[in-house]
């Protein structure tokens, strides 16, 4: 495959045509009396939450929104700029607003198949990059970010914003710090209510609306028909898109719980297991709907001693079929060997009393919140400004990655199931009992009768970025890419 950068891309399709022009990698001309001017790239959802973080900042002007939905984008642009007094620069195509030489950095809202291609394309466009969580679709294109980053020296933050939290910092500081004895288990849990955690039903194919440039957004990802449960939000439980409930709120999660693993980069190991299992839809199968990614899903991963554990549940919020309603249970929680760290107090071993963390100096890096520390870096042009480097970023997005590798390499297995990896650390067992508890309750399927998913135990070894002797596995480290939208492998 004859892999193209953005830039050959457009000097050879659309330069002609349109005599764009191309920034010097390295340069930056911030626009008058030195306002840093943003683009946000992908304004629905998400990136309306970017747009009033920079859009009431000082020194930064919000110049231009990029959207692949016209409707959203002529609505969107209206508003803002009756609010602002302002004329935005409007673009459906990401390509010909990179070429601006008003625009010195853009903030990226996409669904997730587009972070990494954005984000190196701007980079290579001499722009600095918000991307939202993952950065990633799959870990060979994070990695790209942080090549694509470094060669055209760009600042690039990762939309994990966890990582501008004070309390976040002094738990991990706290665990660093060796007060409490080794780190055993890392546990996290992503499991709240919301749009397709329970069921998303089916929607028939059809013609892409005339508003919407299909292919645009299908970008790097297969060619293949719409329904309206791809645009806009359900995209996040289809592997050509998204990456499951693990890789949307788990991101973040999954960030604090590898931050806290002393050296923690990637796994030695992972393994997940789980499945979709949602209220019936008449005319289907039962406990099924459209979507392909798990909505119940419990990941351990093995990082040379301390055990990353992750939880997911999206039967959650809402009053099951047995009449109770279980709680949503997003956060973290650190087990060590003189006890545990939860909502930031320690709990020593064999006691439910709290007490106040040992003391830890703890730096943060400039600005007053997540956004305000990027615009901070890009004036001081110094990465460790940032609180959330794309160093750390792709890693935290990959850890998300490879669990869905093993998962989707799984086989289905009796619900009597017991593997091995449930008795490594009492927190698993606890952590799928609490799935199947959930699910029977929720939706009156006792899992126990039926079968789920069981993925396979995968070696890893960080320094390579592969797994060991599984070329499956090794497959679906990357993807095929469709032209011109590919993810090149030299940035």
């Amino acid at each position: 495959m004859t892999h193209m950068t953005r830039r050959e891309f457009v000097k050879g399709s659309l330069a002609a045509g349109l005599g764009l022009a191309f920034a010097a990698p390295g340069a930056r001309v911030l626009g008058a009396n030195g306002d840093i001017r943003i683009a946000v790239v992908g304004i629905n959802g998400r990136g309306g939450s970017h747009i009033s973080a920079f859009g009431g900042m000082k020194g930064v002007r919000v110049v231009a929104f990029c959207d692949v939905d016209q409707k959203v984008l002529g609505s969107k642009a209206a508003a803002f700029e009756k609010k602002s007094g302002t004329k935005l620069q409007r673009y459906v195509d990401i390509r010909q607003m990179l070429d601006s030489k008003e625009i010195d950095a853009i903030s990226i809202a996409t669904p997730n198949h587009w972070h990494s291609l954005g984000t190196i394309w701007a980079c290579q466009a001499g722009k600095d990059v918000y991307v939202e969580k993952p950065c990633s679709h799959n870990p060979f294109e994070g990695h790209r970010c942080l090549e694509a980053a470094r060669k055209y020296n760009r600042i690039v933050q990762h939309g994990t914003q966890s990582r501008s939290s004070p309390s976040w910092a002094r738990q991990v500081a706290a665990i660093a710090s060796g007060k409490y004895g080794k780190l055993l288990v890392s546990k996290a849990a992503a499991s709240k209510d919301g749009s397709g955690r329970w069921s998303i039903g089916f929607k028939p194919i059809k013609e892409p609306p005339e508003n919407l440039d299909y292919n645009l957004w299908l970008g790097p990802a297969p060619q293949q028909p719409y329904h309206e449960n791809l645009v806009h939000y359900n995209w996040h439980w289809f592997w050509d898109f998204g990456n499951g409930e693990i890789g949307n709120q788990g991101v973040h999660q999954m960030d604090i719980a590898r931050w806290a693993i002393p050296g923690g980069t990637l796994p030695q190991s992972v393994i997940s297991l789980g499945g979709r299992w949602v209220n019936s839809t008449e005319g289907h199968p039962p406990y099924t709907d459209q979507a392909q990614t798990p909505n119940c899903q419990l990941t351990i991963m093995d990082f040379g001693g301390p055990l990353l554990v992750f939880e997911v549940i999206g039967l959650v919020g809402r009053a099951g079929a047995d009449g109770k309603k279980y709680p949503n249970n997003v956060g973290n929680e650190f087990y060590l060997e003189a006890g545990a760290i939860k909502g930031g107090k320690f709990y020593p071993k064999g006691s439910d009393k709290a007490e106040d963390l040992v003391a830890v100096d703890v730096k943060m890096g400039p600005g007053e919140d997540h956004f305000g520390n990027f615009i901070e870096a890009v004036r001081s042009r110094k990465i460790e400004d940032l609180n959330a480097d794309i160093s750390e970023g792709w890693l935290s997005s990959a850890c998300c990655q490879l669990g869905n590798v093993s998962y989707r390499l799984g086989k289905q297995v009796s619900g009597t199931t017991k593997p091995d990896v449930l008795g490594k650390h009492e927190e698993i067992g606890k952590s799928w009992d609490k799935v199947l508890e959930t699910v029977k309750g929720a939706i009156g399927l006792d899992v126990s009768k039926g079968t789920y998913q069981l993925g396979p135990m995968l070696k890893f070894n960080p320094k390579t970025e592969k797994f060991s002797g599984n070329a499956k596995a090794n497959a679906l480290l990357t993807r095929p890419y469709r032209k011109p939208f590919i993810v090149p492998e030299k940035v």
